[in-house]
């Protein structure tokens, strides 16, 4: 008897695919692993291991960008040879191993275990957004919604994860902390693993071309070779992690890689999937320069909190779950307003949707830079301010991540869906790297300045935060500090909402190139 399921014939929950629900509580908990072990890196480093703030930051953003540019490999893997169920557990298996080697305190063990996390990731996070996609037909007006569910659980894992994590490190040590981040990859891959055995993805997610993944080389199938092939590059990923210095070679090459194979997809497609493709690049572009600026979340904006601001209720560590807590709070609601929006035939299409999200990313910062008007004698700001720029920044979020999740698999070719999802994440490898390079504007040695205290932008920085460089450099070493977070924050916010404001002036050219898309 045939265990396959018709489109038609999908088990629902709550008036979506009951694979949605399987797919929720996998991602949860492996974004429960992953921002969990987030939340103590850059601190483990800078207290732990007595890494400067520079060398913290070059390894985290060397880590966070490698973590994202792996997903157009693995999606083009799966969408070849593997599947996306096979990719998504070989991802799993690679991460569980990942974190629990953090808790071996040897250098090789450090930046081994990040290696494996970068390969793991490369294989489960691309595959597992685009295996919601392939839960619903081209144009289902329940895509949006479904994915803006499936982001909170995403945002369920990163909101626990950084106050259990921490809890765990400090109660019991550092390791302790990194080994709770596995037991959650650990369970992530067994919800997903139960979904698989109840059959709730149908016909979904199997290896595309069997005789293509069993053809032998070396007496070994394609499967068992890229599992080989996946092993062995975690030592390269490893000291890259480690030679962070010369991560610059590597977006040169990335990039000629995207250029290279997006202009062969573009060769091989039809006028209107090339537009099509082509506003994918364009959303990837917006998305890059929002996670530079956002993902200050996990290295200046932990120290900063760390260092400049009177944390009530939780330790700079927590303060990485207070985005996803709002993400909580705000996901539904905007998931029902969208489907509400919709109904009406109101609802703002997608481009409109990323210019809004760049315009309230900025805000946020904005808000994050007018902390500095309630600086104390010991150079600490009000908490309210990082909590109100962490909920006006969400708000840009919802509008953007989410969306461009859910647009990835209506604007890709059927069979490269995998791949641009993965090129869609491939924003964040850009992304952390810039945002590695943002961060490292806010240190502060021998009393220097950084670029954004002079010019045009130190006028914007006096304007938003009433500081300039001369008050500044009268205070204490914690008070510059402070003003090196503040100028880069005001700057690049401002840099932000300008961007956002253009995108929605663009937005009517862009929705044309969508070929009917919203």
């Amino acid at each position: 008897m045939s265990n396959v399921i018709s489109e038609a014939e999908q088990p629902q929950l709550f008036g979506h695919p009951k694979g949605l629900l399987y797919l929720f509580f996998a991602e949860l908990w492996e974004r429960f692993s992953f921002y969990g072990m987030r939340a103590l890196l850059v601190l483990y480093m800078t207290k732990h291991l007595l890494y400067d703030d520079d060398m913290a930051f070059g390894v985290y953003a060397a880590y966070m960008s490698l973590v994202y540019v792996t997903p157009m490999i693995g999606g083009i893997l799966a969408d070849k040879i593997l599947g996306y169920r096979k990719a998504i557990i070989l991802g799993g298996i690679l991460m569980i191993f990942g974190h629990f080697f953090l808790s071996i305190e040897m250098p090789v063990f450090f930046y081994g275990s990040l290696g494996l996390i970068i390969v793991g990731n490369g294989f489960f996070k691309p595959n597992i957004s685009s295996f919601v996609g392939e839960l619903y037909a081209q144009g289902d007006n329940r895509r949006d919604s479904g994915f803006t569910i499936f982001y909170l659980g995403i945002n369920l894992g990163a909101a626990i994860a950084p106050l259990l994590c921490a809890w765990f490190a400090i109660t019991y040590g550092w390791h302790y902390g990194f080994v709770l981040a596995g037991i959650g990859m650990v369970t992530g891959l067994l919800v997903f693993r139960s979904g698989l055995k109840n059959n709730v993805f149908g016909n979904k997610g199997h290896v595309p071309n069997q005789q293509v993944y069993d053809r032998k080389s070396f007496g070994l199938n394609r499967g068992k070779l890229i599992v080989l092939a996946a092993i062995l590059s975690v030592g390269v990923f490893g000291t890259l992690v480690r030679f962070n210095e010369f991560e610059g070679y590597l977006v040169w090459i990335v990039s000629a890689f995207l250029v290279f194979y997006i202009g062969y997809i573009i060769s091989t497609v039809s006028s209107k999937e090339k537009k099509r493709l082509l506003v994918a690049v364009y959303f990837t572009v917006l998305y890059t320069l929002f996670a530079a600026i956002f993902e200050q979340a996990g290295s200046s904006l932990t120290l900063f909190a760390d260092r400049n601001v009177n944390l009530v209720g939780m330790d700079a560590a927590g303060t990485n779950s207070i985005n996803a807590g709002f993400i909580i709070l705000f996901a539904i609601p905007f998931s029902m307003l969208w489907t509400y929006l919709s109904r009406k035939k109101i609802n703002p299409n997608s481009p409109v949707k990323f210019g809004l999200g760049l315009l309230f990313l900025g805000l946020g910062f904005i808000v994050f830079a007018l902390s500095a008007h309630s600086v104390d004698s010991f150079a600490k700001t009000s908490m309210s301010y990082l909590v109100i720029g962490y909920l006006v920044l969400t708000i840009g979020e919802l509008f953007l991540s989410p969306i461009g999740l859910s647009k990835m698999t209506e604007l890709s070719p059927l069979k490269y869906v995998a791949f641009i999802m993965g090129v869609w994440f491939s924003a964040n490898f850009y992304g952390h790297f810039f945002a590695g390079k943002i961060a490292k504007l806010t240190t502060v040695s021998d009393g220097s300045t950084n670029v954004f205290s002079e010019g045009i932008f130190g006028t914007i920085t006096e304007y938003i935060t009433g500081l300039t460089p001369h008050i500044a450099s009268g205070q204490s070493d914690s008070f510059q500090q402070l003003f090196s977070y503040v100028s880069v924050y005001a700057s690049f916010g401002v840099i932000s909402v300008i961007v956002g404001i253009f995108a929605i002036l663009i937005s009517p050219i862009i929705k044309k190139m969508m070929g009917g898309i919203h």
